[in-house]
């Protein structure tokens, strides 16, 4: 068996001593980058302003996103301004102002805003266009001159909003995806599962069809996570919150 030289021992054991001895720095890995995203939920009784954030991360292709923070705004809903559109805008203010707080102001100009209105806002557009129209505009002006990104005001369908509650419902519970014990995102193999809305003039049951055939021409069709989801929301008209009010207060009276 062949021995080492001598010398190239030595050269090694220095080498060693070299490398144990002399300070040594970890380089520091550059965290992903966050994102901020702002949606303002624009309900009938109330408006609220919700922060969202997310990196680069992706599951088959869409964005995997976590809620933050979030702001309710004082007063009702902004459809209740449709008196005086003006003053729907300026009730947005305190929560704006807010917002350019929680957000880096580096990213200001890079976060998108974008506003959701409902169901109010939706009978108003029926009923009086005019005011509904003068209402979004006054939120554009107010938006358009915040920092942020302002993608647009709109007026969101029935179906489109029940296929958001849908989509927010089951992404809480873990059904697109999860987290092996490695933190990778893998496929939950679950189920989806059916939502069941309750407004204050009816109540809508909101679920996954599986057959391409059964999805109705007002369903509503949804890639996400590598998948599409076929979504198709059931209305049952005056069995909302209103109607029970009603019926408890005659069984009182009676």
């Amino acid at each position: 068996r062949e021995l080492l030289p001598p010398w190239l021992v030595i050269v090694a054991g220095l080498t060693g001593i070299v490398l144990l001895c002399v300070s040594t720095k970890d380089v520091p890995v550059a965290p992903l980058r966050t994102k901020y995203g702002i949606v303002l939920d624009a309900g009938p009784s109330r408006t609220i302003l919700f922060i969202y954030q997310w990196t680069a991360t992706k599951a088959n292709k869409t964005g995997v996103i976590r809620g933050c923070s979030s702001c309710p705004v004082q007063g009702l809903g902004v459809s209740n301004y449709s008196d005086s559109p003006q003053e729907a805008g300026k009730s947005l203010e305190p929560c704006l102002n807010w917002a350019q707080k929680e957000i880096p102001a580096e990213q200001h100009s890079q976060t998108p805003l974008y506003v959701g209105a409902t169901t109010s806002t939706r009978h108003l557009n029926l009923t009086h266009p005019t005011l509904s129209d003068d209402f979004l505009a006054s939120l554009t002006v107010a938006l358009k001159s915040s920092p942020f990104s302002f993608q647009g005001a709109q007026i969101l369908s029935s179906p489109d909003e029940e296929a958001f509650n849908w989509v927010a419902v089951n992404y809480v519970l873990e059904n697109f995806f999860k987290y092996d014990w490695r933190g990778q995102l893998v496929p939950s193999g679950k189920g989806m599962a059916g939502v069941l809305s309750v407004g204050g003039t009816s109540t809508r049951l909101t679920s996954q069809l599986e057959e391409e055939n059964q999805v109705p021409e007002e369903g509503v069709r949804l890639q996400l996570y590598g998948q599409m989801h076929r979504v198709y929301t059931r209305q049952c008209p005056c069995h909302g919150t209103d109607q029970l009010h009603r019926r408890l207060l005659s069984l009182l009276i009676q």
